[in-house]
């Protein structure tokens, strides 16, 4: 699926073109084109999802937008992501451990349960007992 949202329905793998949220003080559920970003308490829907979705009894289903396009992605977005895999990737030199920035608080913590950094992957720190 890529770098595309899918659909929050249970067992349906296809891409998300529609957001829907709930206005409770209107009783109204309102379903319009994909937000640009997942928020809480939206759901994305596919468009078979989106053009079937019904209401609660004596609410109302409003329809903003009325086509759902299918998400498109640039062509920027794609060197993007994959200059940042390339960069994720690379292999990181080692720091002396005496180097590396910690909160005090931290690093007493390490210091007084023994244990001991032997290593890094990413952004997190492999830490052995010793």
């Amino acid at each position: 699926m890529g770098l595309t949202r899918g659909c929050s329905k249970t067992g349906c793998a296809r891409p998300a073109v529609a957001t829907l949220t709930y206005a409770y003080a209107d009783r109204a559920v309102v379903v319009g084109p994909l937000a640009t970003y997942a928020e809480p308490h939206t759901y994305d829907l596919c468009l078979e999802h989106a053009e079937r979705m019904t209401a609660p009894r004596g609410w109302e289903v409003v329809r903003v937008g009325g086509e759902f396009p299918e998400p498109a992605l640039a062509a920027d977005d794609l060197l993007a992501l994959a200059d940042a895999v390339r960069e994720a990737g690379r292999p990181r030199a080692s720091r002396p451990a005496e180097t590396r920035t910690t909160s005090r608080g931290q690093a007493s913590a390490e210091a007084d349960s023994g244990a001991v950094e032997s290593g890094r992957r990413g952004h997190l720190r492999i830490l052995k007992d010793s």
